[in-house]
């Protein structure tokens, strides 16, 4: 019981340490020989949890990215209440609550999407599942909006879905230019035009 937990928790540092280096550095950068050092393990070690980089790349992507992405941005959306107020306060609140690490480094999942995401088909379809998995949760509460009379019932619930996520994806990206948060402070302003305009 003991080596297992302890094959666990090796498995968890190469994890944690490879989403860290992959975030900070790149993925194509980021050796293997890299990641092991970081955890002060050997290389024997990364052998032992996985076959080469690309199998660490899909785990980092199912279990960090998507988990984070689910946690801010999809598992709100599923909240009873108004739809409207949880899509609002879903979208303006997330980029408030980001740390000054996380803005000088943009979005994760975001990066991995430029940085790889035609580079292979198994890291592009993983990266897919997190943007489409958003995507539904989006849709479903829109669409729940219509029905309640808080969202404009013309609006195509798919179309307002990828406006959001690419605007929410694309300022995480700009803000890395800046030292400060004008430029997410006039997103805001914008954001919040564009959901006046949905709103019923």
């Amino acid at each position: 019981m003991k080596q297992a937990l302890k094959s666990e928790l090796s498995k968890q540092l190469i994890l944690n340490e490879a989403f860290k280096l992959f975030y900070e550095e790149g993925f194509k950068t980021t050796s293997i020989d890299k990641i092991m050092k970081a955890t002060t393990m050997t290389k024997g070690a990364f052998y032992h949890h996985y076959a080469n980089k690309k199998e660490l790349g899909i785990e980092v992507i199912t279990q960090k990215l998507q988990r984070r992405v689910q946690k801010r941005m999809v598992y709100p959306l599923y909240q009873n209440g108004n739809a409207y107020a949880i899509l609002e306060d879903t979208f303006l609140n997330s980029l408030k609550s980001f740390s000054i690490y996380e803005k000088k480094h943009g979005c994760p999942t975001n990066n991995l999407i430029n940085e790889i995401g035609d580079y292979e088909y198994v890291y592009q379809k993983a990266l897919k599942n997190i943007i489409e998995e958003w995507k539904r949760a989006l849709v479903e509460l829109i669409e729940r909006g219509k029905s309640e009379n808080t969202i404009k019932r013309d609006i195509s619930s798919a179309a307002a879905a990828i406006y959001l996520i690419s605007a929410f994806e694309g300022i995480r990206g700009i803000r890395k230019l800046y030292d400060d948060d004008e430029v997410i402070n006039e997103y805001l302003n914008g954001l919040s035009m564009y959901l006046n305009q949905i709103k019923q």
